[in-house]
């Protein structure tokens, strides 16, 4: 097989992986190439030749359903954004992106002078978490605040990951994507989306 054609043909197969089985983009692309049988040195799609066969694999096979299950989780991810909304929280991930479905986590990033502040809002607030390490945007350790949320939406636990970040990286968190995109989006833009999507019904005002 032609190295573009494999190329393609990693993305098409991650793609399904992560629609079918919620996994990550770097997992899939992982198990793709063994399912395929692939070289370990075959060429690796980009994250962006990923999403772009997500969006198509949705657009033929889930067009029905997936409208709804994203605007569930955008829902679900604008409640807590209100209820964090002193660490300026912002939605990033599949749920930002619009390619999430039910099997997807919620990602926020919170930006505050002190990381512990948002361990203790939780705290206040008697929600479970598990703390951990990730590299976040920047290519920085910063720390996770990890939990499962009911989604009335969808009629289940989704997980919802919160990666900490100081208040100084907020401008850099908000430059355009290679795409040109914002890669990322505030409680007001979140209640944009829903309300294009013309599931905003009950909504509140703008935090």
């Amino acid at each position: 097989m032609h190295d573009d054609a494999l190329t393609h043909e990693i993305a098409a197969t991650a793609a399904r992986l992560v629609v079918q089985e919620g996994l990550d983009y770097g997992s899939a692309k992982r198990r793709a190439l063994r399912q395929l049988g692939a070289p370990p040195r075959a060429a690796l799609p980009g994250n962006d030749q990923v999403e772009a066969e997500v969006r198509d694999y949705i657009a033929l096979f889930l067009a029905d359903t997936q409208p709804a299950e994203l605007a569930a989780l955008r829902r679900l991810a604008l409640q807590w954004m209100e209820r964090l909304a002193a660490f300026r929280p912002h939605l990033g991930g599949a749920v930002w992106h619009g390619t999430a479905t039910r099997l997807s986590d919620i990602y926020l990033q919170l930006f505050c002078d002190d990381a512990k502040s948002a361990e203790i809002a939780l705290i206040d607030q008697r929600v479970r978490f598990q703390p951990r390490s990730v590299t976040g945007f920047q290519g920085r350790s910063v720390d996770a605040l990890s939990f499962s949320c009911p989604c009335p939406g969808l009629g289940e636990c989704v997980g919802i990951h919160l990666m900490v970040h100081d208040l100084d990286d907020l401008r850099g968190a908000l430059k355009p994507d290679a795409q040109g995109r914002a890669p990322r989006g505030d409680a007001r833009a979140v209640r944009a989306l829903l309300l294009q999507s013309g599931e905003g019904g009950g909504l509140g005002e703008a935090a």
